[in-house]
């Protein structure tokens, strides 16, 4: 059985999936697919933390699916503008579990994370699939990945209010 990492930037597939699908990601539907067959090494979701209830409630979902939660502060500058940016952790913590993995997923369409697929792929040798939505995935990590997974159909929930 193969060994899978898996790792989500919540906040990218968050609004990715939104803009485009004014959708919800399937977390439930995209466990499943990414972890078939597989053993689970280690999965991550990165995410910021507001505090409100309904985030925790979200959180306390994700981790009932199976992933570590990684949180950070939401920060609003004083510009109005707000930082939260899980670049370097999720780099570090792919680094780290990669070695331990066949596989390494990861769910994000920054195409800042292009360079260190290929890393993994090239270096270590690992299969890397990138799930992101197309039309708002960097064309440079699509190339990078072993494999792309589109974000559309059951990897989707109609958003409800």
């Amino acid at each position: 059985m193969k060994k899978v990492a898996v790792f989500v930037d919540v906040q990218n597939i968050y609004y990715t999936t939104k803009q485009v699908h004014n959708c919800h990601f399937n977390y439930n539907a995209f466990w499943a697919k990414a972890t078939a067959n597989r053993e689970v090494v280690k999965a991550f979701a990165y995410a910021i933390d507001k505090g409100d209830e309904k985030q925790k409630q979200f959180q306390n979902i994700l981790k009932g699916i199976g992933f570590d939660l990684k949180l950070k502060p939401f920060i609003q500058r004083s510009d109005g503008s707000a930082k939260g940016d899980w670049d370097v952790g999720i780099a570090l913590d792919v680094m780290e579990y990669a070695g331990k993995a066949n596989v390494v997923v990861l769910a994000s369409g920054d195409g800042d994370f292009d360079l260190l697929v290929d890393k993994i792929r090239k270096d270590l040798g690992i299969s890397v699939e990138v799930y992101g939505v197309a039309q708002l995935t960097a064309t440079s990590l699509i190339n990078s990945a072993s494999r792309f997974v589109p974000i559309e159909g059951d990897l989707l929930l109609r958003i409800t209010r």
